[in-house]
């Protein structure tokens, strides 16, 4: 047994990443951010579909023409190919995510 919000280092130079299980199609991890984003030039354009849900913290999740604010307890599914980035997470605090990735 774990506990999601065990093990999340007081300083992070870099967003967090934790594979929590992996098997052939689905992919579940934990993502901390404190005050990360992705860089203004990039996009992500997965072949597959990610679920998100926002545990604790807040963000901003930017598509091609809209964007979506998440709290804790918000959710969201993007599906493969849909251009998005990270805009902005919560500077004073953990954004602790779950991600599951669903390969096809």
């Amino acid at each position: 047994m774990d506990n999601i919000f065990t093990n999340i280092p007081t300083e992070l130079p870099e967003e967090l990443f934790t594979s929590l299980l992996k098997r052939d199609n689905v992919h579940i991890e934990r993502i901390v951010s404190n005050g990360h984003s992705t860089p203004p030039e990039q996009w992500y354009d997965q072949a597959w579909d990610e679920w998100v849900l926002v545990l604790e913290g807040q963000a901003i999740l930017v598509y091609e023409h809209s964007e979506q604010t998440l709290t804790a307890g918000d959710y969201v599914l993007i599906p493969a190919h849909t251009k998005h980035r990270v805009e902005w997470t919560t500077p004073d605090s953990h954004t602790v995510w779950l991600a599951v990735h669903l390969y096809h």
